[in-house]
């Protein structure tokens, strides 16, 4: 007997097509609960994944829309680090994962799905978190939702700069 697995978030972004407005952009401006932001930094600010390879997969972007490294200032990309590096304390308290992956998708073929605004993936780690459901379904499990997750991570979020 075939089970149904649903996950009909996962339709807004097949219909987006990776068009629309851009959403580290739009997340500047909007208010922190709609946008998923966690926290906001001088140049920077770090929002929850809309689409996460796991639970509490966060993205740290500038406030500027820059396509490169490159283009960033020396200031943007200290704040960027530096929120990553609270966001993985924020992490370590709300969710307690056990390592941590940190990575630039730069370009579409280096699976950067937005590809002009550049952004740092902050992605938690668990022991055996890689299942059998990205295997055989393409699908991710993730055990709560995401307003929930921000609303975690947001009280978590560490009031002293690091270092």
């Amino acid at each position: 007997m075939t089970r149904q697995l649903w996950a009909p978030w996962r339709l807004e972004y097949i219909r987006s097509g990776g068009g629309g407005d851009c959403v580290f952009c739009s997340a500047v401006t909007a208010a922190d609960e709609g946008a998923l932001v966690v926290n906001r930094g001088a140049a920077a600010l770090v929002l929850l994944n809309r689409f996460p390879y796991s639970p509490g997969h966060l993205l740290v972007a500038p406030f500027r829309h820059v396509g490169g490294i490159g283009e960033l200032d020396d200031a943007e990309v200290l704040e960027i680090h530096r929120l990553a590096e609270q966001g993985m304390a924020a992490l370590a308290t709300a969710l307690a994962p056990e390592g941590h992956n940190l990575g630039w998708n730069l370009g579409k073929v280096a699976g950067g799905s937005i590809v002009d605004h550049v952004h740092l993936h902050v992605v938690p780690r668990w022991t055996g978190d890689t299942n059998f459901m990205p295997v055989l379904a393409d699908v991710k499990v993730l055990p709560e939702h995401l307003d929930e997750t921000r609303r975690k991570l947001a009280a978590a979020w560490p009031h002293e700069p690091p270092g």
